[in-house]
């Protein structure tokens, strides 16, 4: 197997295939060509005697033109005269040939034109010369003749000879080609063999010194006797060996000198060369491409793009030769990007990206920004009611007792939002603190979350919503707090409900595995904006950017469930693409304490 990968196989097969390529189309061709010519002969022959015989015939008297066209022909050969139909004559050949019938003749559409067209015809027929055996067939060739004799009647004379006296001739030239064939190819195969053999024995040398040079021995030598070009290769080799082991050595220090320095970065590094190809990347800059990826929903296939952003400052650098700055927002995190262009010597060379996570920077603005105006914003709608209403019970408005009670009512019930806004912001304090309490318990898991959903039955059925539940876990009971998990799957559920739209779908899904518990809470509702993904569990979060009374809660729910679940030693985690719903993911360990 080894010849035929090696130059020598190639060089000798590739030689032998053409030789033999061209002997095959010269062999078809000579092939043809002979087997044509004998027919074309055979015809010729035949179709001369048989106008002799037709001439003799209509020149001399019937006898002694029969014993003359009788003369003609040899023993290979037939003819049949037709002067009329009742009256014919055969050829009185010694052979045991066959005698084609006189009906065969008068009667194919083919031969019975020479009795009305007047015209010389022809034909190869097969028929069996044998009526023991039908199926010893032989070709025969037919010529015939016109013959118009004194007595007016249309007569002819047919000449019929078997091809294969011909087929013996192509047997014998055929061998003959053959053989030449053969005996060409044969030389052809041990000249090929020995010229590849004596080019190919200085490249097997260098091939054997190329392996050592390739396994880091950049000492090697290759002795060079000749001084054609196969020897001015060899020298070049040398010396393509020494500068190799020195530039090998140079780079081997400054690759490690960049690897340490890029691998100790917090900041994503990304190398490009003069047409946007990557060339370095460093740890953070890999997980940047990796999230970019995965929100082109293109599975980290395509390693080689980048973002049309970065690409596009990539593209100002280069071609105004100057730093550019820009932001990408890609998954809900915040990149600032710096491109500066490379110089080799005074050419630009490409550039290098340098990639920050400006993430948490941003949300604590953000919260910072927000924290009071969330707090006055919540605070004050209560407060107006409160003061308006009391405002208008104090000078009067209210005409009857009824309306006065309905104002009261009123302000009872934004005093009770007051109080449950800052209940809740004193709870999620202390939850941050690690002041929360757990007070665990075994826990039917299918009886605990059917009464949670059954709360919500009447508000799904009022909102024309599908509350579903799939519940598959194989363990009957789990240990956790009860009442906090329940503050959790509520909010979650209600969440979920409120946005919904009619004819949607709420399922609440609980499997368990040797890890722990899961529990997720899926809807099919508007979703939330990727923008906001990183600030969902961030106290005041709203989807509702109107915050409208009576769909939009306090803000803090999200906030509360993810110290309560992160108190149980578990995660949270949501995942939502707009206007495809929302999907929260509750894990809760078996090991709590």
């Amino acid at each position: 197997m080894m010849f035929w990968r090696s130059v020598v196989g190639k060089l000798w097969i590739t030689t032998l295939l053409l030789v033999s390529f061209v002997l095959f189309i010269l062999t078809i061709m000579l092939l043809e060509f002979f087997d044509n010519y004998h027919i074309n002969e055979t015809e010729r022959g035949l179709t001369n005697t048989a106008q002799k015989i037709a001439r003799i015939l209509e020149e001399h008297e019937k006898e002694i033109g029969l014993e003359i066209a009788w003369e003609l022909v040899d023993d290979v050969t037939k003819i049949v005269i037709i002067h009329s139909p009742e009256e014919y004559d055969y050829s009185p050949n010694k052979s045991q040939s066959f005698q084609l019938p006189l009906t065969y003749l008068t009667e194919d559409k083919d031969l019975k034109k020479v009795f009305t067209g007047d015209k010389i015809v022809q034909k190869i027929s097969s028929i069996s010369e044998s009526k023991a055996n039908d199926k010893d067939e032989s070709k025969i060739l037919i010529i015939g003749v016109p013959l118009n004799e004194t007595s007016g009647e249309d007569g002819a004379v047919f000449i019929y000879q078997s091809l294969e006296v011909m087929q013996e001739t192509t047997k014998t030239t055929t061998k003959f080609i053959f053989l030449a064939a053969g005996v060409a190819i044969i030389l052809t195969t041990i000249f090929a063999f020995f010229l590849s053999t004596r080019i190919t024995a200085p490249l097997r040398k260098m091939r054997e010194a190329a392996f050592e040079v390739a396994r880091g021995k950049f000492d090697t030598k290759i002795p060079s006797p000749s001084q054609d070009e196969i020897g001015e290769l060899a020298i070049a080799f040398n010396q393509m060996g020494k500068q190799l082991k020195f530039n090998m050595n140079a780079l081997s220090q400054e690759k490690e000198q960049l690897a340490s320095i890029l691998s100790g970065m917090a900041d994503g590094v990304i190398t490009f060369s003069k047409d946007g190809t990557i060339l370095i990347t460093n740890p953070p800059a890999d997980r940047f491409l990796h999230s970019w990826y995965y929100e082109q929903e293109e599975g980290g296939t395509n390693t080689a793009a980048v973002p049309s952003k970065v690409m596009e400052l990539f593209k100002q650098a280069v071609n105004t030769e100057k730093e550019q700055v820009g932001e990408i927002s890609i998954q809900g995190r915040f990149w600032v990007m710096i491109v500066s262009p490379l110089y080799d010597n005074k050419y630009i060379r490409g550039a290098v990206a340098v990639i920050r996570d400006m993430t948490e920077e941003r949300q604590l603005d953000k919260l910072r920004q927000d924290f009071i105006a969330n707090v006055s914003h919540e605070l004050r709608t209560p407060i107006s009611m409160m003061q308006g209403y009391s405002e208008a019970i104090v000078d009067d408005i209210a005409g009857t007792d009824e309306e006065k009670k309905e104002m009261a009512r009123v302000i009872y019930d934004e005093s009770l939002r007051m109080g449950r806004l800052v209940n809740e912001l004193l709870d999620l304090a202390r939850m941050e603190a690690g002041h929360i309490q757990l007070t665990t318990e075994d826990v039917e898991i299918n009886p605990y979350l059917q009464k949670i959903i059954r709360k919500f039955q009447g508000l799904a059925k009022e909102k024309d919503i599908q509350l579903a539940q799939e519940l598959n876990g194989q363990e009957s009971s789990y240990r956790f707090d009860p009442d906090r998990m329940e503050q959790v799957l509520t909010n979650l559920i209600d969440n979920a409900i409120r946005h919904t739209p009619s004819l949607g779908n709420v399922t609440v899904s609980e499997r368990s595995d040797e890890r722990g518990l899961y529990i997720e809470v899926i809807d099919s509702g508007s979703g939330i904006p990727e923008e906001d993904l990183p600030f969902v569990f961030e106290r005041f979060y709203k989807a509702d950017k109107a915050r409208t009374r009576g769909r939009s809660g306090t803000g803090l729910g999200l906030a509360i469930a993810k110290n309560i679940v992160n108190a149980h030693k578990g995660q949270i985690s949501v995942q939502s693409k707009l206007g495809h719903g929302t999907t929260f993911s509750i894990y809760i360990p078996r090991k709590i304490e």
